[in-house]
């Protein structure tokens, strides 16, 4: 994502909004500064990111979003020595 995507994303926001963007791509330095600097809070999230965030709190998730996001817990059994 580029720092003019950011900028048009940022233009349709209020204050008091808080705003969260996700990019399958990543985010240019720019993008990151626009970010920064934006008058409403806003959080940049890769997708290795929102992965590692949906593993960590999934079981925190309501039901809903659950099943937008089906996951299923599977156990790898370890090698003893």
């Amino acid at each position: 994502m580029s720092a003019d995507e950011i900028r048009r994303f940022l233009g349709g926001r209020h204050v008091g909004d808080r705003c969260l963007y996700v990019s399958t791509g990543g985010f240019t330095k720019d993008a990151r500064y626009e970010a920064d600097r934006a008058t409403v809070p806003l959080t940049l999230i890769t997708m290795p990111e929102l992965r590692q965030l949906l593993i960590e709190y999934y079981d925190l998730l309501d039901t809903q979003t659950r099943t937008l996001v089906p996951l299923q817990r599977i156990y790898w059994p370890v090698e003893s020595d």
